[in-house]
């Protein structure tokens, strides 16, 4: 369509509708890809079957598309060695013999503070926080959404601040492809006005601090001091029985099996940005140093597994296909919010919604609009670096035209996409804070709504308060 009309916003509101009201987010993502092409190929519903088929297989000719779901299926064996060694039990033997974390409180700030300080990439964060932190949560009688509502709430909010990692390069490129003189700097001043991301990662550590639990958040905390991990029904998305095993040996694994390989891991990124940028970190490529990373992490985990003499090579890769088996699901979802993402940027999806502030809007209500915008597009397709590419070359040219200060609509803009990313259900984030954390899907969505809510309003305040200063 050359020429986006409402029917555009169609796909991805079906899917968003469907995944909440049936929690099916598969059959749901699959219903938005049909209604997309169905409405490409001149409302034909068969052409809409054949083409959706074709738009999934489609992603895969994106190298950097293909990448990420390789990522992906290589974390479900990464986390499945770590557990196989021990590593998961000997680091958590060892946080609790030395005090650190003995209690649910504590083990909310180890999840708090490993977002804050593990800044490279986002899934990186995501799996780090989960995989450190649940085995405590767990313990300790917190509940998994909770887990999974900290960990989303302290990844892309901090990477989004970030210039030097592969979320700051691409931002940092787009700002660049406007014609401003310098993008960095740009960005850099951006950062104090990305009042979404800083709201979201100050009001996770005040819930930790009072303990508030809101609406559904209540419900899941009160249901695991009870006793219950999970509603009657509730699916998570990973098997993490295997944390769970009683191990009659009094040898304790090393803690070592776990965190060496996470510290290869977290390493090894700004190394492979380092190489795939000639020598520039911000010119590196995110994707493939994200799969170098993993890959090298896994090379790290079974070299440790290997010299403990506890598992052979065969053992191993029973456990790698096993683990790659158990990330399949999240896989497919990633697959298909891909395609729908392919299919909405073909309908116009993004250009439509932006046209609709291209009236005249007084400036004082310009960065917030450009907030909420950012923050529908993001919703609506899942993806936050999908928003940026939509919003930044219209929001940055806006504000140099009509002489506002270009750091604020930039924040405006990587706000809403953090915002709507945060509180979409097909988004890659929300489904890996739910894989990391073993929890329902649809339950975090649920219990983080509110929060992601609080914090967005605040930070619409905030830019209509910037706004009306001048």
């Amino acid at each position: 369509m050359n020429d986006p009309t409402w029917l555009s916003v169609l796909p991805p509101v079906l899917a968003i509708v469907l995944a909440i009201w049936s929690k099916q987010v598969i059959l749901s993502l699959f219903a938005g890809i049909w209604m997309g092409h169905t409405l490409l190929g001149q409302f034909n519903p068969l052409a809409g079957v054949v083409n959706g088929l074709d738009g999934i297989i489609n992603v895969f000719t994106d190298p950097g598309d293909a990448r990420v779901l390789v990522f992906t299926l290589l974390i479900g064996p990464l986390i499945a060695t770590i557990e196989k060694s021990g590593g998961v039990r000997g680091f958590v033997h060892y946080l609790e013999t030395r005090h650190w974390v003995h209690n649910g409180f504590r083990a909310q700030i180890l999840a708090w503070a490993v977002g804050l300080i593990i800044f490279v990439e986002s899934s990186i964060t995501l799996l780090v926080a989960g995989s450190v932190s649940r085995p405590l949560f767990d313990r300790y009688q917190v509940s998994r959404e909770k887990l999974a509502y900290l960990i989303d709430a302290t990844s892309a909010p901090v990477c989004v601040m970030i210039p030097l990692n592969a979320w700051g390069a691409f931002i940092i490129s787009l700002v660049a492809s406007t014609g401003v003189e310098n993008p960095l700097q740009t960005f850099i001043a951006a950062v104090p006005l990305n009042f979404y991301a800083i709201t979201a990662i100050l009001l996770a550590g005040v819930v930790i601090w009072k303990n508030i639990n809101i609406g559904p958040m209540k419900k899941a905390e009160e249901r695991t001091q009870r006793g219950e991990l999970l509603w009657p029904g509730a699916v998570p998305l990973v098997d993490v029985s295997a944390e769970q095993e009683v191990n009659d040996e009094q040898h304790i694994p090393s803690a070592w099996l776990m965190a060496l390989p996470i510290i290869a891991m977290v390493a090894m990124m700004p190394v492979a940005l380092y190489i795939t940028g000639d020598g520039n970190i911000i010119n590196g490529s995110g994707s493939v140093s994200v799969l170098w990373s993993v890959c090298f992490a896994i090379t790290v985990a079974w070299a440790m597994t290997l010299t403990t003499g506890k598992s052979s090579v065969g053992e191993l890769m029973q456990v790698f296909m096993k683990g790659a088996g158990d990330l399949l699901p999240i896989a497919i979802i990633l697959l298909l919010a891909l395609a729908l993402g392919d299919v909405a940027n073909a309908l116009g999806t993004g250009r439509y919604v932006a046209g609709l502030v291209s009236g005249n809007i007084s400036p004082v209500f310009l960065a917030p609009l450009v907030f909420l915008v950012s923050a529908f597009i993001a919703f609506s397709v899942g993806s936050s670096w999908g928003t940026f590419a939509i919003m930044i070359p219209i929001a940055v040219p806006v504000a140099t035209t009509l002489g506002i200060p270009v750091p604020l609509l930039l924040g405006a803009t990587l706000s809403g996409a953090i915002f709507g990313d945060h509180a979409s259900p097909i988004s890659d984030t929300t489904v890996l804070a739910s894989m990391a954390s073993a929890s329902d899907h649809i339950e975090h969505v649920r219990t983080q709504l509110p929060y992601a809510l609080l914090a967005a309003g605040i930070a619409s305040v905030g830019f209509l308060v910037i706004g009306l200063l001048g």
